[in-house]
C-alpha cells in the first residue's frame, strides 16, 4: 500500500504470530487481567501503553503477551465495556498532539517550510480521522481547528 502524502511505498514490516490461543506458561486468570487493564488506564494510560505495561510487568508478575487471546477481548473493547475508554481514540489524539507541536514550532520559525508541509499533512490526516470517527466515537458537530485541539489535549 502506498504512503498517504507521498508517491513512495511503505516498507514491510513484521507480522504477529499466528497464534489461536495464549501460551500455557501465561494462564492468568481473564477477569484480572480485565481489572488490571481498567487499573491502568485510570492511571491516565493510552491502550497502546496499556498492552506494553501487561507484556512487561503482567498481572500478579506473570506477563500477558496477548491480551485478545488471554480475554478473548481487545484492550479497548475491555474499556468500553468498563466505561473507562477515552474521551478520543488514541490516534486522533497522537496525531491532534503532533500538530499543535508543529503549530507552536511554526509560531517561532515562521521560514520553516517543510514544518509547514508537516503541518498541512498532519492536519489533512487529522481531518480524515475525524470523518471516520463522526457519528460513533466523536460527536457529530465535531470539527478540527487548532484551539480545539489546545482545548482537547489540556483536559
Amino acid at each position: 500500500m502506498a504512503r498517504m502524502h507521498t508517491r513512495r511505498r511503505g516498507s514491510s514490516g513484521s507480522d504477529k504470530p499466528v497464534a489461536d490461543e495464549a501460551p500455557e506458561w501465561s494462564d492468568v486468570d481473564a477477569a484480572d487481567i480485565e481489572a488490571r487493564v481498567v487499573e491502568l488506564a485510570e492511571q491516565g494510560k493510552d491502550p497502546s501503553q496499556i498492552g506494553l505495561a501487561l507484556r512487561d510487568e503482567g498481572v500478579k508478575g506473570v506477563p500477558i503477551p496477548d491480551v485478545k487471546l488471554a480475554t478473548g477481548k481487545k484492550v479497548t473493547t475491555i474499556l468500553e465495556e468498563n466505561d473507562a475508554d477515552p474521551e478520543l481514540p488514541e490516534d486522533l489524539k497522537n496525531l491532534m498532539e503532533r500538530a499543535v507541536r508543529l503549530r507552536d514550532h511554526m509560531e517561532t520559525n515562521r521560514q520553516d517550510k517543510s514544518n509547514r508541509r508537516a503541518l498541512q499533512n498532519t492536519e489533512s490526516k487529522i481531518r480524515r480521522l475525524v470523518d471516520y470517527y463522526r457519528g460513533g466515537k466523536l460527536d457529530e458537530d465535531f470539527t478540527y481547528n487548532y484551539d480545539v485541539a489546545v482545548e482537547l489535549l489540556e483536559k
